[in-house]
């Protein structure tokens, strides 16, 4: 599992996304390399904005924390082609550098602020996460979908 929050880790993250051209394509999926940019953006402005309202049913909260949580936090590989949180969906047309350029800054920051920032923050779905489960959320779903576009 990549350190997300190391120097290194974060470089080599940010190495694979900028390998990232308006022409890759994916290995699986419908999403193109700008929409998968914005797509790993969501992770980020849940953390960092409030652009997406946290579920407030009680009973999708509790689905979240007790069958979603595990896969997601895990170090278990994600499958090909799961379903996506409605508001990870990308269908528009984006611009890749923006995108490109608000998921680096995004990684930095997350680097900067560091594991010990994370240890105990409550997730935007899930509920307080340790320091190796905000590390795996966040570097499983890069992965994820940088290999999917063979980067």
């Amino acid at each position: 599992m990549i350190q997300i929050f190391t120097p290194e880790g974060t470089q080599h993250v940010i190495d694979r996304i900028n390998a990232l051209t308006p022409d890759s394509k994916p290995l699986w999926g419908e999403m193109n390399a700008s929409q998968m940019l914005a797509h790993c953006n969501v992770t980020y402005e849940l953390i960092y904005t409030d652009k997406h309202p946290s579920p407030k049913n009680p009973f999708m909260r509790w689905v979240l924390k007790s069958f979603v949580k595990k896969m997601v936090v895990s170090e278990e590989p994600y499958k090909k082609n799961m379903r996506t949180a409605p508001h990870f969906l990308m269908t528009s047309d984006k611009n890749i550098e923006e995108e490109r350029e608000r998921l680096i800054n995004y990684i930095k920051r997350t680097q900067e602020l560091g594991a010990e920032h994370f240890d105990g923050k409550e997730s935007h779905s899930f509920g307080v996460l340790n320091k190796t489960e905000w590390n795996n959320m966040f570097a499983k779903h890069l992965d994820h979908h940088l290999t999917q576009f063979g980067v």
